[in-house]
């Protein structure tokens, strides 16, 4: 074998080695990203989970507001009235 395809076949493999080692690089980085991505879709489903009885605690002070305002409106309307007779 002559001497400048050894070095060829030599250069080859170092070559096959260093694209060997930035994709093992690459996976670690993608893993990585990976596992943190979890997290945070762990964290985004907790924070969901942990807001979802307020909707339903809206809708029940929504309720009893609309009572309240309704009440506050009969008040103004007697005392209205009864300014109205007064006078």
């Amino acid at each position: 074998m002559p001497f400048a395809a050894l070095v060829m076949v030599i250069l080859f493999i170092v070559l096959l080695l260093a694209v060997a080692s930035y994709l093992v690089r690459v996976i670690m980085v993608l893993n990585h990203v990976n596992d943190q991505l979890g997290k945070i879709t762990f964290g985004v489903r907790a924070i969901a989970h942990q807001t979802t009885p307020i909707n339903e605690l809206t809708e029940s002070m929504n309720a009893n507001l609309g009572a309240i305002s309704g009440a506050l409106d009969d008040l103004v309307n007697d005392v209205s009235q009864t300014d109205e007779g007064a006078a």
